[in-house]
This record gives C-alpha cells, structure tokens and sequence, in this order.
C-alpha cells in the first residue's frame, strides 16, 4: 500500500515538476528575456531545487572505462573491466545496502590502475519478475562462492560494508571443504561484529523487533514494474532512512546549493549535482534477504557467536589458513563502529599473525574508507600494497 501511495504521490507532482522545468528555462537560460528581471535568478533556482528534490534518480553509469558482463544471474550480474590483463586479479564485491554498485566507482577507478577487475553489480529488486523466486542471504553467499571459484586461482577479495560478512561466511564455507581460497580478502568498514562500537544504524536493529521490520518496512512492488508483487525493501524508505541520520546536514547541503545557483557558482553547484545523483539513486532490496541480514547481523551477532549456517552448514572462519586478511576501518565512521571489521581478526585465528593487519584510518567516515580524496591519498595505497605483497 505504501509503495502504491509514493508511486501515485509522485503522479501527482508531475504537472509542477512540468511547470518547474518551464520556470527554470524562462528564468534561467541566457537567452530569454525573462532571465533578465530582478527576481529571474530566484525564480530559476527555486524551480531547479524543487525538481531535484522531486526527482527520481536512476542507477547512475559506471564511467571508468569499458566492461564485459562475466555472468548474469536474476539478482546480479558479475562485471569484468578491460584495463589491465594479467595484473593481480581483483572481485570487488558491492554492497547490496540501499545504493547501486556505482556507489564503488572511486573504488574501482583506482584498481583499474594495475589490477585486473571484476565486480558485482546487483539489481533492483523491483526489476526482478517474481518467476525469478526469492533471493536470500544463502543465495548472496551461493553467488560469491561460485565468482570465487571461478576466478580462483590467484584471486584478491575485496569487500566493502555489508558484503564483509558473507564473503568471510563464504570463503570460511570454501575453506571447510578444501575449495580455493583467495590470496587476500581486504574487508572494509563492515559490521562482521555488530556489537563493538554500535552505531545508530545498529541500535536501530536491538530496539525494534524483527516482526517491526517485517511489518513496518516491507511493501509489494507496485504493477509497473517487471517484479511486480515482490516482496521488498523500498529503496524510497532507504533513502528516507540515510537522509534522518544526518537531517542537518542534507537541509544545509540543499540550501548551500540554491545559494551556489543564486551566487553564478556552476563549479559548486555541479559538484552538489554530481554527489546526489549517486546518493539519491536507490534500489530496492529483496525482502527475505534484508530481513535474514538483519537477524543473523544485527539482532542474532550469528557469525562472531559462532552460530551462523548456511544451507544448514555451521560457518567457521578457522577454518581459513591460506588467504590474507586485511581489515580497513574509517576513524569517523558512523556506519560500522570502530572494531566491527577488526573482528575478523579474532574470528579468522588460524591465518598466520604475519598475514594478517588491520588500518584504521584517520579522520576518515564511512564513505571515505572507499571513495573520494582520503581513499585515493590514504586508503588505497595500503590496499595496493597489500595486494602486491601476496601477488608478487
């Protein structure tokens, strides 16, 4: 019901999202008279602020160079960049959290220089027709083991947020039965123990009950849509989730960016544009998986307890003695609490101590640990490294 309702909510707003866009024209572009009135420049803000903030935002390209599809399954397809053939070879494994695998362009942008790289691109639930089936946290797990496998031998992990548990659930699964096993996995900023350091996001997860979740946040996929009757988790309610952890910050942001369009300041207002494409492009999640995650990550802390099964298989990360671990905390982030990823660690004993380090980087959030100036300057020369030093 309350997908149908944001679906005909955003009907109705398009007559003023057709005015709004008629506004900005006539106010804005050099070349009508209109542009030259004393309160043009207002007007023409004032309407590109309000398609903005009533916009749908659609998954934004990846722009770092071409790809080929590897495999392409129902929830996920596996890419695989065509820069650098026999360098080390990389899967990065996205999160499925609420934002499109575009969110790690950054991320890959950077392994393109000197590493050969795959990674996988989740799809909108919402797309998925319901012949499809269900997708759960096994299935998550299922399509890492088969990537694993099939890039193996001479493979290098790297996951970022919430995919760091099901890859270590995958490669300890692998490692029981004497399958491959990466060389490296680097696990940044991701709750493998939700109990250190809890966030907002994590108290959220112990307040409410799981049937809260169950009942509150799942919705049917409207009929518009190729999954139509889905279960899922809204990805216009993520959204609404990632905007209310730092409300102040997206209201000064907005208004910082309608003084930018007031002000002439193209440069500022395009960085702003370039920033909330990504972060406002959202996808839903399957419902089953999201409601599995929240049990086994956040309420039931199934894999540091030791009581995590897959397919009725016990998870057990000592069985991992090959690969590498590397584990990357961001100093300021609000996301995963310092500690979580460092879990790995105690849980992943039987890695030598000499392959295994953790960083934590300094004045670093979440998003940093994968993205921007502090990633490129800080955080991914020590990935770099790291790689290097078990690929050489």
């Amino acid at each position: 019901m309350l997908y149908s309702l944001y679906e005909a909510q955003h009907t109705a707003l398009a007559p003023w999202r057709a005015f709004a866009e008629l506004s900005r024209g006539w106010f804005g572009h050099p070349f009508s008279p209109l542009a030259h009135l004393p309160i043009a420049r207002r007007i023409a803000a004032s309407s590109d602020l309000f398609l903005r903030l009533t916009g749908r935002y659609e998954k934004p390209a990846w722009d770092v160079g071409a790809f080929d599809v590897a495999s392409d399954k129902p929830f996920c397809k596996l890419l695989h960049f065509r820069n650098s053939p026999g360098k080390p070879k990389v899967l990065v494994v996205a999160p499925l959290s609420g934002h499109h695998s575009t969110l790690l362009r950054d991320t890959v942008r950077s392994l393109l220089d000197g590493h050969d790289v795959w990674v996988t691109d989740w799809v909108d639930a919402r797309m998925v027709p319901l012949s499809d089936g269900p997708f759960h946290l096994a299935d998550y797990i299922g399509y890492v083991r088969e990537w694993i496998t099939r890039l193996s031998p001479e493979l290098n992990v790297i996951s970022v947020c919430q995919p760091t548990v099901p890859v270590l659930a995958a490669v300890s699964l692998m490692a029981s039965r004497g399958e491959a096993q990466p060389k490296t996995m680097v696990m940044m900023g991701g709750p493998i123990d939700a109990r250190r350091s809890p966030t907002a996001v994590n108290n959220l997860a112990t307040r409410k009950p799981y049937s809260w979740f169950e009942r509150t946040l799942i919705q049917r996929v409207p009929e518009k849509y190729p999954g139509y009757m889905r279960r899922v988790y809204p990805g216009f309610l993520q959204h609404l989730g990632f905007v209310a952890m730092n409300p102040d910050r997206h209201v000064d942001a907005h208004w910082d960016y309608f003084n930018h369009l007031m002000l002439g300041d193209d440069e500022s207002a395009e960085k702003h544009r370039d920033f909330y494409d990504e972060y406002n492009a959202v996808l839903d999640l399957p419902a089953e998986y999201y409601l599995e995650t929240v049990r086994t990550v956040f309420q039931d802390f199934a894999l540091p307890k030791g009581r995590m099964f897959v397919g009725g298989e016990l998870v057990r990360p000592q069985t991992i003695r090959e690969a590498a671990l590397l584990t990357i905390e961001g100093e300021l982030d609000d996301i995963s609490g310092n500690g979580q990823t460092e879990a790995a660690h105690a849980l992943c004993l039987n890695i030598p101590r000499g392959q295994r380090e953790h960083f934590l980087a300094p004045g670093v959030g979440h998003y940093g640990i994968f993205s921007g100036r502090r990633w490129r300057e800080v955080v991914f020369p020590r990935v770099r490294d790291f790689i290097s030093t078990y690929n050489s």
